[in-house]
């Protein structure tokens, strides 16, 4: 696969690529191949490009935020271990974690919202989990 449009090419070639197009001194096929985009694509830019010029940018709008905070952390740590008493307390039926109900409980106490798989692998993570009902779970039939 190619290299992504926004590092192979300058916003602003874009733009007078686009701008050559709308006044028609492009033809479509032209245009296709100087920006490198298939025939739908193009035509979704020089929509967006239509609606809005000045704002018009080809970099993508995502953000690269994907840690969690150190009182969440902390909080998901403190669930798991209430959770690891009861399960450890052998006059409770409890035998596995629920993590959908820690993830229940992070929202109605602290109302911080969090994965389900985030809360798995600070359980793992922090050895809150016993290696052998692991393997357990993976092969018992219910």
């Amino acid at each position: 696969m190619t290299e992504q449009i926004h590092k192979r090419l300058s916003n602003e070639l874009v733009l007078a690529v686009l701008e050559k197009y709308i006044r028609k001194e492009l033809a479509v096929d032209q245009a296709m191949e100087l920006v490198g985009l298939k025939r739908s694509q193009l035509f979704e830019w020089v929509k967006r490009y239509k609606e809005r010029p000045e704002d018009f940018c080809m970099e993508s709008k995502r953000t690269g935020n994907r840690r969690i905070g150190e009182e969440l952390e902390n909080n998901i740590l403190t669930e798991l271990k209430i959770e690891k008493a009861l399960i450890d307390d052998p006059a409770m039926p409890v035998r596995i974690y629920n993590y959908s109900y820690l993830k229940d409980q992070l929202w109605k106490k602290y109302q911080q919202e969090v994965s389900v798989p985030t809360i798995v692998d600070r359980a793992k993570k922090t050895v809150f989990t016993y290696p052998s009902q692991r393997r357990r779970l993976m092969t018992v039939r219910y």
